[in-house]
């Protein structure tokens, strides 16, 4: 039923470790991709003419910024920012380098992600802290991103699934995982089971990703508990 090939790769541990390699570089990267993006999102939703503190130019910047990034397909962008990755980590091949363009790629996503989600908190509730005379920044971190987190949740698992999908397009430039076995031992040789087993490791990483996310966000949110 399976190839020789597909046996000896999960003999020597290889689909093992694409499956380790796919979740650590997701990860990561998403982790990063917040500690850039939550903040670039919060700016752009505080700094908006309808926001807390609007400072237009700045809002305008910041989002022709975002939307260039956004606008520049994975692949293209990997390629781009590899000379960039190989000065930041001292290489441009490897999940190093793949980690750092997944990062630059996916903060802007995520940016937006955070931004759309911070703009769905009740304004009544912001104005009432207004009304208190609560600091800006005081708002932000005790009314805009608790009212927010359950979204903020939600974004941020589709975020994540959305890296785990520019990772096997990693595959293509050198780095590692599931995307790289299903390219290198299946594509490449013709063996058409490990790209369908590849497909159906992934399905079941982003089912996991989705279902523990769902149970979070669904803790988190006060309209439900």
């Amino acid at each position: 039923m399976f190839s020789d090939m597909l046996v000896s790769l999960v003999e020597k541990g290889i689909l093992q470790m694409g499956i380790w390699e796919t979740i650590y570089m997701t990860l990561i990267s998403t982790f990063f991709a917040y500690v850039l993006g939550l903040p670039l999102g919060i700016l752009l939703c505080v700094t908006d003419k309808e926001g807390i503190y609007p400072i237009t130019a700045l809002n305008k910047i910041l989002g022709v910024i975002v939307n260039i990034f956004r606008s520049i397909p994975f692949i293209l962008l990997m390629i781009a920012v590899l000379p960039a990755a190989k000065i930041v980590v001292g290489t441009s091949m490897g999940n190093r380098a793949m980690i750092f363009t997944l990062i630059i790629a996916a903060a802007p996503y995520v940016a937006r992600m955070v931004e759309s989600s911070v703009k769905e908190v009740d304004k009544g509730i912001i104005e009432a802290a207004h009304s208190m005379g609560t600091p800006s920044f005081k708002i932000i971190y005790k009314v805009l991103i608790p009212e927010a987190k359950p979204s903020l949740i939600t974004g941020g698992i589709i975020s994540m699934v959305t890296i785990l999908g520019y990772s096997a397009m990693a595959g293509t430039i050198g780095g590692t995982g599931l995307g790289q076995i299903a390219i290198s031992y299946g594509y490449q040789r013709f063996q058409n089971d490990i790209i369908w087993v590849c497909v159906i490791l992934t399905i079941i990483i982003v089912q996991i990703i989705q279902e523990i996310g769902n149970r979070v966000a669904r803790k988190t949110d006060k309209r439900i508990n």
